[in-house]
């Protein structure tokens, strides 16, 4: 059975704790070309940019891609909208969960519309944030 409106609420187990560093976050600024001396090697203390949440919550994604009775490819999903709201900043030194609920799904023809919701934990306790997503995933016959 694909995905549908019967896997809304599914929720999947958090990922491995991930450990925000000087370095990564140093990385993800440059890369952005954000030049804010909060985000470089050698501030104090050292922050992450509000969007570096992203990096974090498209680790929980995979479980998606691997829980067979969705039928999700990767190779066939657009991701289509992001929102973060951030409780605080992510710092040098969180280890952080991220736990993916699935929200909403909307299927129309060929495609469905799924949206995701992933909650960032500081492994410590402290509420982190969330990241929502739109992914929308096409079907393999709308390909042929």
């Amino acid at each position: 059975m694909p995905i549908g409106p019967e896997h809304e609420g599914r929720v999947y187990p958090p990922t491995r704790p991930y450990r925000v560093s000087r370095a990564k976050i140093a990385e993800f600024a440059a890369a952005l070309g954000d030049t804010n001396p909060r985000y470089c090697e050698d501030a104090e203390p050292v922050v992450a940019p509000p969007t570096f949440a992203a990096v974090i919550a498209a680790r929980a994604w995979q479980a998606l891609f691997d829980d067979p009775e969705l039928g999700l490819e990767l190779q066939r999903i657009v991701h289509a909208e992001q929102r973060l709201d951030i409780v605080r900043p992510l710092r040098e030194g969180d280890d952080v969960l991220a736990t993916l609920t699935i929200s909403k799904v909307r299927s129309r023809s060929t495609t469905d519309m799924v949206t995701i919701a992933v909650r960032l934990d500081a492994v410590a306790g402290d509420v982190l944030g969330t990241a929502t997503s739109l992914l929308i995933h096409t079907h393999p016959e709308a390909l042929a």
